[in-house]
């Protein structure tokens, strides 16, 4: 089920593999690898993971989510790591991915916009859904066609 992720690099950044967690049926979740984002000196500079799959939790949720800490910000790390993750989505066979974010969260939307997303809508959370549970209240679903 999960593939070789070594070729996940460019002459920035390198995906590196911490974890795969396989699917619970049960709670709805796909299968999910987790990376860390490391620059070309080889610091860990944020984290991403790619859910493998599509239904009503990964809509809300995104097949992609991302983070760089604060003091590598500014540098597109999110945008790059999440070009990369394309390409192990495609050998996955997904069509495409979706990755969501908070409508006030402008760095997320703009590394949505870096990484040639199309903004589908802004949604209201279902009652039901674990981050409306958790005080979320909207998400913006952005399409990335591979």
């Amino acid at each position: 089920m999960f593939l070789d992720t070594d070729f996940l690099k460019n002459d920035e950044i390198r995906l590196a593999l911490e974890k795969t967690v396989e699917g619970d049926a049960e709670k709805d979740w796909v299968p999910a690898y987790h990376f860390g984002i490391l620059n070309s000196e080889g610091t860990r500079v944020g984290g991403c993971d790619l859910r493998i799959g599509h239904n009503d939790n990964v809509y809300y949720g995104g097949n992609i989510g991302y983070h760089v800490d604060e003091n590598y910000r500014g540098n597109h790390y999110a945008g790059k790591a999440c070009l990369l993750l394309f390409q192990l989505a495609k050998k996955h066979d997904l069509q495409y991915v979706i990755i969501t974010c908070n409508p006030d969260n402008y760095a997320s939307r703009k590394t949505c916009e870096y990484a040639g997303g199309r903004l589908l809508e802004i949604v209201q959370l279902p009652e039901g859904n674990d981050m409306r549970k958790s005080g979320e209240v909207e998400k913006c679903i952005f399409r990335f066609e591979l």
